[in-house]
């Protein structure tokens, strides 16, 4: 797989723009630089005034901070999105499939396509969902694919985020900013549109309820104002139409959902949740618990209410079985996949943990529950201290790591401080299942603003971007 080369998404190795930018960037040269830095002054307000934080941990400056936000879009080319999203369609697919599959009759397992320990024995698999029916068999109602770009353009899928996927109010907030500033440049670009993707969520949210209901309501349950991203709790379910809910505000009776509400308790048929699984139920899962609803698994398993995305996803998503979801594709689809994983080792193998103890200053180390760029190394950019920290750390629990090769991911013209300046980028599409499959077109580009860096994360100071895809 090639790493050197740093794939450009707007200019060819030879200099010239590509096709799919060139309009754009003609616009972008007349652009006078009093205007750019009077744009990006007037972006941060708009942010500034939508309330558009993000918690940034370590900062020392403070826990929230606006989400840095650029305005060079990021382009793609209709018929390089076409291939994408069959790419999604096809892994999300799979991907609900493996689910349905590992908490019914498990025939991956006993194919011996995926050692049976690494599902059974993982922190992420739920037991208590066993024989659980979901409805359509879908379990993840919502999926953020994270897709980069290495070598000559390829697309690889970097991760698979299935438990409680964030940052789509930023696609959307990005896409309200770029068209109130630059009404002008939308005029001359036919970009495909994104703001329906709150009708689309709550169509998928409304089709998986419980069988035999008709009308159902729907309510968006988030830990409180506290979380780091409570900003986009809010915003979808205002979006969506939904009331926001906290654990304190519903309870079970006779195996239902009910809300608290001022005309009385009224039955809940669907639960977006953005709480982890272990705080859902304190008498499922953890007792000290007071962010979720005690009783809620009890009425999941009665058939009674729908929960989104479904206890138990994480098993999907998790880093250590990203490296068998090709395999998924192939068993459960018949397919080949069209979108590749990035060369992974398995660090529970001796012969991949022998591999990687012998190159960890060339390689990305990554703990398979670690999220947001925290739990990782990268072995180019880390210093020989750092290294053998990690390399105790691999050494005292193998199974707890995967690595990849360190990616020389695409990178897009950006505003910084010093100008225009490449940053490496990645993309996170989001996909929904229920009734049907579907997204809208692109997704949430993340920048790593600092220069050489290749942590995107919000939450480790990336930024964000439109992302554009032409329909023609």
């Amino acid at each position: 797989m090639p790493a050197a080369q740093i794939f450009d998404e707007m200019t060819a190795a030879d200099g010239a723009v590509r096709a799919h930018y060139a309009r754009y960037s003609r616009w972008l040269a007349a652009l006078p630089a009093d205007r750019v830095r009077e744009k990006l002054a007037e972006a941060d307000t708009l942010f500034r005034r939508a309330g558009i934080t993000f918690a940034v941990y370590g900062d020392e400056i403070g826990t929230e901070r606006l989400i840095p936000f650029d305005i060079v879009p990021r382009i793609i080319p209709v018929a390089e999105w076409n291939l994408i999203e069959r790419g999604l369609w096809q892994r999300v697919t799979a991907l609900n499939a493996f689910l349905h599959d590992v908490y019914h009759d498990q025939q991956i397992l006993r194919a011996g396509k995926i050692p049976p320990e690494q599902v059974l024995c993982n922190a992420q698999y739920r037991p208590e969902m066993q024989g659980i029916d979901v409805p359509m068999d879908v379990y993840a109602q919502i999926a953020g694919i994270d897709l980069v770009r290495a070598g000559a353009g390829e697309y690889y899928v970097l991760e698979d985020n299935l438990r409680v996927p964030s940052g789509v109010s930023y696609m959307l907030e990005d896409r309200k900013a770029m068209m109130r500033l630059f009404p002008e440049v939308f005029a001359e670009h036919p970009v495909a549109p994104v703001e329906h993707y709150p009708d689309l969520l709550l169509d998928t949210l409304r089709s998986v309820a419980p069988a035999g209901v008709r009308e159902p309501t729907v309510v968006l349950l988030t830990p409180g104002a506290s979380n780091s991203a409570y900003f986009e709790h809010a915003f979808l379910a205002q979006q969506m139409g939904i009331e926001l809910v906290e654990g304190q505000d519903l309870f079970v009776d006779d195996e239902v959902v009910y809300m608290r509400t001022t005309q009385g308790p009224r039955r809940v048929d669907v639960i977006y949740r953005r709480i982890d699984d272990d705080y859902l139920d304190p008498l499922a899962f953890k007792p000290e618990s007071m962010l979720g609803v005690p009783g809620l698994l009890t009425a999941y398993r009665a058939g009674r209410v729908t929960i989104s995305n479904a206890i138990g996803s994480g098993i999907a998503d998790d880093k250590s079985t990203y490296p068998y979801v090709p395999e998924m594709i192939r068993f459960y689809l018949g397919e080949e996949p069209l979108l590749q994983n990035v060369p992974t080792w398995i660090l529970s193998r001796p012969k991949d943990l022998q591999y990687v103890l012998s190159h960890l200053d060339e390689l990305v180390v990554k703990e398979v529950h670690g999220a947001g760029g925290y739990g990782m190394l990268i072995g180019p950019r880390a210093s020989r201290v750092e290294i053998e920290s990690f390399r105790n750390k691999i050494i005292t629990d193998p199974a707890r790591y995967i690595a990849q090769p360190t990616l020389a991911l695409s990178a897009c013209p950006t505003f910084v401080e010093s100008g225009l300046a490449p940053r490496h980028i990645d993309l996170r599409p989001f996909v929904l299942s229920g009734r049907d499959v579907s997204m809208v077109p692109g997704g949430l580009t993340r920048v790593a603003l600092r220069d050489g860096s290749l942590v995107v994360n919000s939450s480790q100071g990336g930024g964000t971007k439109d992302t554009w895809v032409l329909t023609c």
